[in-house]
């Protein structure tokens, strides 16, 4: 497992994975302590979700705050453009963004780490999603950054998502107070 993310913004990394492929079809680990840590991904998680989506289904920008969470994503099924926004105030990449691509059949992850906000966009007829989380997810911690804020200028691959009510009512970077950044 190599991490393989060439960007300027440190912290994410994009990790590829093994696959064991056989008329029956195929096997991989999803999580191994040793081989991630080796390649940068914290071993602490305490939570894992699995979402299921349609295509156009846009999910983010998330983050919590004050307790942050770091994710490890992988598509177990389908395709997605996957996102990470650096919310570290100080940072020399604050608000500066970073996505790759994800799919069920590369079995590639990528790990956002906290401090950053997160979301994916479904560009398959549907997909399924795995993360892992660093942290519980936590409801009065809850944060959204507009997925289309002007200021960050995120090249998302579709025109029309489909959001939540929460992602459409999401305040954009600028609007958000310090207070509640990294």
């Amino acid at each position: 497992m190599a991490a393989s993310l060439h960007t300027e913004i440190r912290g994410p990394l994009l990790l590829g994975s093994r696959i064991h492929r056989d008329a029956r079809g195929h096997f991989r680990e999803l999580w191994h302590r040793t081989r991630h840590a080796e390649a940068g991904v914290p071993g602490d998680f305490a939570q894992d979700n699995v979402s299921v989506s349609t295509r156009g289904v846009l999910r983010g920008l998330h983050f919590q705050h004050p307790a942050a969470q770091g994710k490890l994503l992988t598509v177990l099924a389908g395709e997605i453009y996957d996102v990470g926004v650096d919310l570290r105030v100080g940072s020399p990449t604050f608000g500066r963004w970073v996505g790759v691509w994800l799919n069920g059949e590369e079995g590639d992850q990528f790990y956002v780490p906290e401090g950053f906000a997160h979301g994916f966009v479904v560009t398959s007829v549907s997909a399924i999603v795995h993360y892992k989380c660093t942290r519980p997810y936590d409801p009065r911690g809850e944060c959204s950054v507009l997925w289309d804020d002007p200021d960050l200028g995120i090249d998302w691959p579709i025109r029309d998502p489909i959001l939540s009510s929460k992602d459409l009512a999401a305040p954009r970077l600028r609007d958000i107070p310090a207070d509640r950044l990294f």
